[in-house]
């Protein structure tokens, strides 16, 4: 049986709501929607390409306390609240994944606080 590891990034969210940031199944990690908050300050920028950045950055410091790498990224399924923020999601995202490629889908979706611009949800596999 393959042994099931939960990563935590300490978010009051996860508890609260009783998720897990990331969830690893063997060579599989499958990392929960993750919005911009800032986690060192617990505030949620305007902007909606530093919200990009600050998901990027707690799922790459989620992958790499799982044993993963951003590289190891083989889907990724982005939530934005308005059309119009697309470019700037791209701009951040294609930045970290241009050599990647993963299979890739955006939705236009509200997400459940109105301050969230986006919210990105990635899976990995190494194998």
């Amino acid at each position: 049986m393959l042994e099931r590891r939960l990563i935590s990034t300490g978010s009051p969210f996860e508890e609260r709501a009783g998720y897990s940031r990331a969830l690893i199944k063997g060579d599989w990690c499958f990392v929960a929607g993750t919005t911009g908050y800032d986690y060192d300050t617990m505030r949620m920028p305007h902007d909606t390409a530093e919200q990009t950045r600050n998901a990027m950055k707690t799922i790459e410091n989620t992958l790499k306390e799982a044993g993963f790498a951003l590289s190891d990224v083989v889907r990724v399924v982005y939530y934005i609240t308005n059309p119009g923020f697309s470019d700037d999601v791209i701009a951040v995202v294609g930045e970290l994944f241009r050599d990647i490629r993963p299979a890739a889908t955006m939705v236009v979706t509200d997400l459940i606080k109105s301050e969230m611009k986006v919210e990105i949800e990635v899976t990995a596999f190494r194998g």
